[in-house]
């Protein structure tokens, strides 16, 4: 499949370079992601002249939210890399190296060759752990043996493979304790596999079970019964309070520690096939930081996204202690809030937006229909279009298209390029 929404000509031209102990950015951002490049660039929109420096070690950048598309045979994926240079805007320094560590009393961050960069203020948003080594055996079986995981680059592909391949015998989807980035791509993969199956004819020789560490299907209960439906249709088994404990690919067999009431169990399950969602964790450098909430993420206000303690620095995305989905959406909606934020804090000024909550994570139950799941804080539906329209609620050929066709362009042309389609802070007070 050739990319159907091909890349602007590179214009970007971040500055490459090593700094200065004694200079001081404006801004400096940890994590060169979505959340990181939106909120650079919505910065710079506002205000060309920001010294902003952007940490960030990887030469590439992905658009994660198609991966799985790509595990479903929707999309390869191909069209969801692009160079990191290529996203970078115009006149940012990037500084291509990891950071290590957090100095908040004395305005740096700590770079992993012992060197550090200093801010006035800083904004954290250096994403989330992908812990494939918290189950034994995961690692070492993963993009064989039946094992794979749509949350890789690398393994999407693995799925597809896997589902075409398999005409009978027992398919496993699993998902880990919260909080994991896209809370619904776990069950996403299950639904694109059925749907695909069931096109093939040899559903009926499958059987399907997800497990789950949750005691619910999706924490939003205004979802569930268009997912039951779905779950009905592809005969699929749901095992709650199921959680992935240790695998045994070349054996194929996989470890769940079972909860029924005050009981804990371990099961073995046999699999033809197994989709796995790693445990997520802060990473490292941030859960032993003195940014840390007692979660191990960055602890701030969740309105703000301010610091609780140092009024100077701002999270966003995957690596903030809000409670809101961990949802590319989410992202682009908070990236806008932090730069009126910053720039406020820049003048010594207190924030002036708040973020809602709003995360979508939009449910593909079959192939060419979506739930389209919006919602804030505390699970308050939050739909971004007339429920004459689109009700997100139900399955709907609409929603499909905005996830097929829309959402990509949209990310690389608009939420990267500071473009805050559908996405402008809201005013405190206002």
């Amino acid at each position: 499949m050739n990319d159907p929404h091909p890349a602007d000509p590179v214009s970007c031209a971040p500055h490459i370079a090593s700094q200065p102990a004694t200079l001081i950015h404006d801004v400096v951002i940890v994590g060169g992601g979505s959340a990181g490049i939106a909120t650079a660039a919505s910065l710079l929109k506002r205000n060309p002249r920001l010294s902003i420096a952007i940490i960030e070690p990887s030469e590439v950048h992905y658009y994660q939210p198609g991966w799985t598309m790509v595990g479903g045979g929707i999309f390869d994926a191909a069209v969801t890399r692009r160079s990191e240079e290529s996203v970078m805007p115009d006149g940012v320094t990037w500084i291509r190296a990891s950071a290590s560590g957090f100095a908040p009393d004395d305005d740096r961050v700590i770079l992993a060759d012992g060197s550090d960069v200093r801010y006035r203020v800083l904004v954290a948003c250096p994403g989330i752990k992908l812990d494939w080594d918290a189950i034994p055996g995961l690692r070492e079986a993963l993009g064989n043996s039946g094992v794979t995981s749509n949350y890789g680059y690398d393994l999407a592909p693995y799925t597809r493979q896997l589902v075409d391949g398999l005409k009978g015998g027992r398919a496993l989807f699993t998902q880990p304790p919260m909080p994991i980035k896209c809370a619904g791509a776990p069950q996403k993969a299950m639904y694109l596999s059925c749907t695909r199956w069931e096109k093939s004819g040899v559903l009926p020789n499958i059987d399907v079970q997800f497990h789950t560490a949750g005691a619910v299907l999706f924490g939003v209960p205004a979802y569930v019964p268009a997912l039951m439906e779905y779950v009905a249709r592809y005969d699929a088994q749901l095992n709650f309070e199921s959680k992935l404990v240790a695998i045994d690919g070349p054996g194929g067999f996989a470890t769940f520690e079972q909860r029924r009431g005050d009981d804990v169990t371990r099961v073995d399950e046999r699999f033809d096939m197994i989709h796995v969602v790693p445990p997520q964790t802060a990473p490292d450098f941030v859960r032993t930081s003195p940014l840390a909430a007692a979660s191990g993420f960055i602890d701030v206000d969740e309105a703000t996204l301010r610091h609780a303690r140092y009024a100077n620095v701002f999270a966003l995305g995957d690596a903030c202690s809000a409670s809101n989905a961990k949802t590319m959406a989410a992202a682009r909606k908070q990236a806008p809030v932090v730069a009126v934020n910053v720039l406020a804090a820049l003048e010594g000024k207190p924030p002036v937006a708040d973020y809602d909550g709003y995360g979508s994570c939009p449910l593909t139950v079959e192939s060419g229909k979506i739930v389209l799941a919006e919602f804030g804080y505390g699970g308050k539906l939050l739909p971004s279009f007339p429920r004459w329209l689109i009700d997100g609620t139900r399955p709907s050929r609409l929603s499909w298209l905005l996830k097929d066709t829309i959402l990509p362009p949209v990310y690389w042309h608009g939420m990267l390029k500071g473009r805050e389609w559908m996405a402008r802070p809201h005013r405190i007070g206002s």
